[in-house]
């Protein structure tokens, strides 16, 4: 399947790499990344299984979670991107960067693209993100995408706020 490729001021968000693969393995095994991500960060061989699941995605539905990468730098900092596996409770996007990368509001900037492209070419009505409510970062940039809080659920029996926006309140910022 060909992934398409988006690109923003200081990010390409592109097909996945087997040469992304340990820049990814050392985002999940971050403690600090993975806190609110499961909480508990990942071996190399969970790992890859986790970015072959997030490969097959794209294969499965034909949207998914991109590679992203530092247009200045070249590296791959991070995923962003949509998620929906079978009983997920919406088309969420998400994102996750390495911890070196935090604070520049990269995220942001990435989630805008994405989340113009669910709207515009995957004409989906509504977008989610769930969210872990000690997770204060994240909820800063749910909020900055003009996303509201819509109530809670749980996801691997834990408690996520929901955060979401529907298409016709979407302005691309």
């Amino acid at each position: 399947m060909l992934i398409p490729q988006l690109k923003t001021q200081r990010l390409i968000l592109r097909e996945w790499r087997a040469e992304d693969f340990d820049a990814y393995a050392e985002m999940c095994g971050d403690p600090e990344v993975m806190r609110y991500m499961g909480g508990k960060p990942l071996s190399r061989q969970e790992a890859w299984r986790n970015m072959a699941m997030i490969v097959g995605h794209w294969q499965l539905r034909g949207y998914g979670m991109w590679a992203v990468e530092e247009s200045r730098s070249g590296e791959m900092i991070g995923r962003i991107g949509f998620w929906q596996p079978e009983g997920w409770p919406g088309f969420e996007i998400g994102w996750t960067l390495r911890r070196g990368y935090w604070g520049r509001g990269l995220a942001t900037e990435g989630a805008k693209a994405v989340i113009d492209y669910g709207f515009r070419e995957l004409h989906q009505p509504h977008i989610i993100s769930l969210i872990f409510p000690e997770n204060k970062a994240s909820r800063r940039v749910a909020e900055k995408l003009g996303e509201k809080r819509e109530g809670t659920t749980e996801v691997f029996a834990m408690e996520v706020v929901i955060y979401g926006i529907r298409r016709e309140d979407w302005q691309i910022m």
